[in-house]
């Protein structure tokens, strides 16, 4: 292919790069923002999950010349209109709007958008024709010109507007000193010198100190304590030497600065070596006429001799990371000499408090401060990604000092922190860092001891053969016994006396001898084994088999009849004779049900439902409901899968704002308080036996959780009020809680589907205990608690890896987690999983089967490690924990399941010490959405078809099959009704799946078996040696990851080397050209409507007892007590977006990684 000459620009370009509001989608746009800046562009890139206005503030701000966002999850027509009409708006219409969104943008659409102003928007055939490249290249070309000069608004001059502190005008004095500096010399001579002194605090350190989260953590503080008062910002970042282009990448790390009362604005060095632009001075004196009350000058990471920093700050803060390698170094920082202030950042690393110790006596000798106690010198220990960390208080406090006392700054700070500061405390323990890799040692361990085992029993096998050879054929025929002359004890010496001739007595005594010395060697359990196999194979072989599950005793047939009459076993055993070969097989893979668990769990499968999930999530909740109904109607299991729209996996209320607007309901069902869940699942009984939910929800999960499970109480006290005949009463009650208000009661909209009886819509605009006795709701309610049956994801880990749906601080959403886990602990909730620890967007990100299966056990065991160190039972904790893969076509895929089980299982029992239940890694599986292609797509149930074929055969806990039509739209019911039939048809039809362990006793599934755990095991060292899974994530080592194995695949996809049939060989006459859907399902704007309806009467039913509810929470968050214990009663009155809010003031919102 031939290579395309990259566009050189004219003029210096800045652009804004991002993802849309509740998409976190991000792969393709860090793409797109790196060729954007090889190009010789300056870009400001915020990430995913990005508002109009969000974006639009910061083009402003900037003076960027354009905006590239990438737009994945829906609501795009809204969202670009929105952002053109806003610049226009603002007098910045000048701003070219550039989007994309794969096939998700229909070819009408794109018409449409460049019709109303947007100024490109590329589709895939666009990346096709041009080329990644060539797309940049119009991009750049389009976006090549001079900035507009300063227009002051009407009616006012420049200092008047620098005051206003308009961020147009600022923002362009800033460009033209940097561009067109004649021109900004004409007005700045206008100026004059500011009328105040406006305190410079200048931030600065080596690269990777995390000075970004640092500058937020104290622009967040600062606006907290003053709520008049403004602050610029001015933010340096290096540009490339080689194409002039720079990432401005600090403000995707702040979330404060979105707030009126901050302006900051980013500038590239435009020179190399340097950690400072020289326009800088401009640039801060334009902030002091605007007459901002704090000014923060943050510069490019230094190398050791830099200091230019002190020349353009009132106070100097130098931030650094334990991390600087032998205490002889620090004599070699400059900084150290002229800094007021030091961070030690990153507090939380090995080796940090020998770090501030060694800083500290640097500092002293370099301030000649001999005398001085260390404790008060200005070294602060401080972990900025933490919100509210201990460290960082202590450090603002001594900034706003340091401003008062040397820059004779008038900003009295009253700041103050709730008590005495608190102890650090640590997800997972520093002295636990290690714990994959002694996972890894112990599950190696184990695997030895079963090859040492394994040949101490092959040899004891030769010897007791030896034995029978003495004896004879017939002696032995005459013995009778399953092992002719063997008891439990080992061999029957005095039998065996009694048989042997006299001649060959010696030997015999000789062999008997060597037998029992070896016999020492073998573990008396391992003994048992194999002394009773045969009566295991006899119990395999009669007709019914029966086993214990949770106390039940169960009976189940141990073979089918096929249509030639043969009887077809469910469990096949192995034809092995010698004890080594049966041990290493019992030790390695076993029966279903038995420990490793490598076949499965239980022993059979269950008979009275199969292993499929009804997948459903569109428009509202009544949408949503009717499609449950529909794909689980005359289904005797209902196995409830729910997909909810990007408004709710972000944790926010539906709204009227346009770029939220357009997202209600879209790819997803929108869920927003208590009484849409009651409606989501009505009609199903939540704690029938053959009930069971899966929430696919990550960041607001714990709230997610409370409205479902409120509505399984509610619907609990529903069933007791009709069967005690208390409708009536109850009507009246309800009557009466709404009288004289200006509210309506919730209804379902619509006529209920075919199956739906009603259930759970009683109570709809109330909750049982506001209807029933105390006493009576709160038995129902733990009673409840106990039987319902299902699963949410909330694996947080596994988003900021791969999905990017968080929303809280790493730390506050793993508390969240444990709390919701202590929580089922206390009510005893042993049906329903707390988490869903998932591969599956892993793998959708990019990541192959092994590095799939790698991290998310990982994540799993990091889970484990903080449950532990928070005190929990792994016992209690352990049976609550489920797993969520991807199955793929690759070879690996075909072992994944039985690798995963094989790992955990001998990890928990070696390592942890758990009892069986919780050595038991259960999982769901879906097939492969990344498989799925727009061209040819009807193929596409071929591909579906073979993954869940691997899943069936390799004894998954439950299985969704994609539709074929999801590569270019919602599938239809059509296409839902085939997905299912293939798992349906692999169930009930094809012979071979009769047989519940199809995959033991192949050597390439033997082989690949042992292939991928230890790829698995090596990979969890290659996690240790970057600090364990947090330690990994905050070098975005997994991502990185991720990122190039999906390069390494759709390189070889592109260039044919792996060939997928349909899409790169075996084409059609007409090429099999992509598929465009005849139409696409999105929410209606009915739907909308009644969402924005729904919420608003909820606000208005009794806003005094949300507000008093929300603060409670809050107080229960900073009490460190359990939160999700609050939330269930607070999820009974107040909306999802209520609660995310209050909780991230206490919690602090997720920050954004590069």
């Amino acid at each position: 292919m031939e290579q395309i000459k990259t566009y050189t620009p004219k003029n210096k370009i800045r652009i804004v790069t991002a993802a849309s509001l509740f998409d976190g989608h991000d792969a393709a746009i860090n793409i797109m923002r790196r060729i954007i800046q090889a190009t010789g562009v300056e870009v400001i890139h915020l990430g995913h999950d990005r508002s109009v206005a969000e974006v639009v503030d910061c083009a402003i701000q900037e003076d960027a010349n354009a905006i590239a966002m990438t737009s994945y999850q829906g609501g795009h027509n809204e969202y670009f209109r929105y952002m053109y009409d806003l610049l226009q708006e603002r007098g910045a219409g000048h701003i070219r709007i550039f989007g994309g969104g794969g096939g998700v943008i229909l070819p009408e659409e794109i018409d449409a958008l460049m019709n109303y102003g947007i100024t490109r928007i590329y589709s895939p055939d666009d990346g096709r024709k041009m080329g990644l490249q060539g797309m940049i290249n119009d991009l750049v070309e389009k976006s090549d010109f001079k900035t507009p000069s300063l227009v002051l608004p009407d009616g006012k001059d420049l200092k008047a507007s620098l005051r206003d502190k308009d961020a147009t005008t600022i923002a362009r004095m800033i460009s033209l000193a940097e561009n067109r500096h004649d021109e900004y010399e004409n007005w700045i001579e206008k100026l004059g010198k500011p009328a105040n002194t406006v305190p410079v605090l200048g931030i600065t350190g080596t690269g990777g100190a995390g000075k970004s989260s640092l500058v937020d953590e104290l622009v967040r503080r600062f606006l907290f304590d003053f709520s008049d008062k403004h602050i610029g910002i001015v933010s340096v970042d290096p540009s490339k030497r080689k194409t002039g282009g720079a990432l401005l990448g600090d403000r995707i790390r702040m979330n404060a600065i979105n707030s009126e009362r901050v302006y900051m604005r980013s500038l590239a060095t435009r020179q190399s070596n340097l950690a400072l632009s020289k326009y800088v001075g401009e640039a801060i004196g334009i902030l002091q006429h605007a007459q901002f009350d704090l000014i923060i000058l943050e510069t490019s990471g230094i190398g050791q001799s830099d200091t230019e920093i002190i020349e353009h700050s009132d106070l100097s803060l130098y931030v650094m990371t334990p991390e600087f390698g032998a205490a002889t170094q620090l004599e070699k920082i400059d900084m150290l000499d002229y800094a007021d202030l030091v961070a030690i950042n990153k507090f939380d690393k090995r080796g940090a408090l020998d770090a501030l110790r060694d800083v500290r006596k640097q500092y002293v000798r370099n301030h000649n401060l001999w005398d001085a106690d260390p404790e008060t010198l200005p070294v602060y220990g401080t972990m900025a990604s933490q919100f509210n960390d201990p460290g960082m208080n202590s450090l603002y406090k001594a900034v706003m000092r340091g401003l008062r006392d040397k820059a004779g700054s008038d900003l009295e700070s009253s700041f103050e922190t709730a008590g005495e500061e608190p102890e650090k405390r640590f997800i997972i323990p520093p002295a636990r860092t290690r714990y994959l890799s002694e996972i890894a040692e112990s599950n190696r361990a184990y695997d030895q001891r079963a090859f040492t085992q394994s040949n101490t029993a092959q040899t004891l096998f030769g010897l007791y053969r030896s034995v029978l050879s003495l004896l004879g054929a017939e002696a032995v025929a005459e013995n009778g016994s399953e092992w002719p002359f063997l008891t439990e004890a080992g061999l029957n010496e005095t039998a065996l006396a009694r048989e042997v001739p006299e001649a060959k007595k010696d030997l015999l005594n000789l062999l008997i001898g060597e037998f029992n010395t070896v016999k020492l060697n073998l573990d008396p359990h391992h003994w048992q084994t194999l002394y009773q196999w045969k009566s295991l194979v006899k119990r395999y072989r009669e007709p019914v088999y029966r086993f214990k599950v949770r106390n039940r005793e169960l009976e189940i047939s141990t073979h089918t009849e096929s249509l030639s009459h043969l009887q077809i076993p469910k469990v096949a055993l192995p034809r092995y004779e010698a004890w080594g070969d049966l041990l290493r097989w019992t030790l390695q893979e076993n029966v279903p049900g038995s420990f490793p668990y490598t076949a499965g769990l239980y022993p059979f499968k269950r008979t009275e439902e199969d292993p499929t999930r009804m997948f459903a999530g569109e428009g509202g909740p009544e949408r949503t409901n009717r499609r449950f109904h529909y794909v689980s109607l005359d289904m005797k299991a209902k196995r409830l899968s729910t997909a909810f729209d990007s408004v709710t996996l972000y944790g926010n209320d539906p709204g009227k704002r346009p770029d939220i607007y357009g997202k209600i309901g879209n790819a997803g069902v929108s869920i927003c308080c208590l009484d849409d869940a009651k409606k989501l699942y009505s009609g199903f009984d939540l704690t029938n036996p053959m009930t069971s939910v899966s929430m696919t929800i990550n960041g607001p999960a714990p709230m997610l959780l409370a409205f479902f499970l409120n509505a399984a109480i509610d619907q609990n006290c529903e069933k007791y009020i009709r069967e005690k005949g208390l409708e009536e009463e109850t009507e009246k009650k309800i009557a009466s809680l709404y009288k004289g208000k200006e509210k309506a009661r919730p209804l379902y909209a619509g006529e209920l589907p075919e199956g739906n009886n009603g259930l759970g819509l009683m109570l709809l605009g109330v909750t049982g205990d506001q209807v029933l006795p105390r006493e009576v709701y709160d038995s129902i309610k733990a009673k409840t608690l106990q039987e319902v049956r299902g699963t949410v994801q909330a694996d947080i880990l596994k988003e900021d890896q791969a999905q990017n749906t968080c929303i809280f601080s790493t730390e506050f959403a793993l508390r969240l987690m444990g709390d919701v886990q202590e929580y089922f602990i206390g009510k005893k909730v042993r049906n329903f999983y707390s988490v869903s620890i998932s591969g599956y967007h892993i793998a959708e990100a990019g990541a192959n089967p092994i590095t799939q299966l790698a991290f998310t056990l990982s994540n799993g065991f990091t889970y484990v490690e903080y449950y532990l160190s928070r005190g929990m039972d792994i016992n209690k904790f352990g049976p609550n924990l489920s797993f969520f893969f991807s199955n793929g076509i690759d070879p690996e895929y075909a072992v994944i399941g039985r690798v995963a089980r094989r790992i955990w299982a001998k990890a928990m029992k070696e390592k942890y010490g758990a009892d069986p239940r919780a050595q038991m890694l259960k999982y769901h599986i879906q097939t492969s959405g990344r498989s799925l292609h727009a061209q040819e797509i009807d193929f596409n149930d071929i591909r579906t078809t073979l993954q869940a074929l691997y899943a069936i055969y390799d004894n998954c806990n439950s299985l969704h099959t994609n539709a074929y039509d999801e590569a270019i739209t919602t599938p239809t019911e059509e296409s839902v009704r085939r997905a299912m039939a293939i798992q349906l048809i692999i169930n009930k039809e094809l012979g071979l799946a009769k047989n519940e362990n199809p995959l033991q006793g192949s050597f390439i599934i033997e082989e690949l078996t042992d292939l991928v755990e230890e790829a698995v095991l090596i990979e969890f060292d290659r996690i240790t040696e970057r600090g364990g899974v947090l330690g990994a994530m905050e070098t975005m080592y997994q991502r990185s990851q991720i990122q190039e194995e999906s390069l390494h695949y759709e390189t070889l996809k592109h260039n044919g080397d792996y060939p997928i049939i349909g899409v790169n060989t075996f084409l059609s006459s007409k090429g099999s050209p992509t598929i465009l859907p005849k139409e696409v399902i999105r929410a209606t704007e009915e739907e909308k409507e009644r969402q924005l309806y729904t919420l608003d009467n909820l606000k208005r039913r009794d806003p005094n007892k949300a507000e008093k509810g929300l603060k409670e929470l809050q107080e229960v968050a900073v009490r460190n007590e359990n939160i999700f214990e609050k939330l269930m009663e607070v999820a009974k009155y107040c909306s999802l977006g209520q609660i995310t809010q209050a909780l991230f003031q206490v919690g602090g919102q997720y920050r954004r990684n590069m």
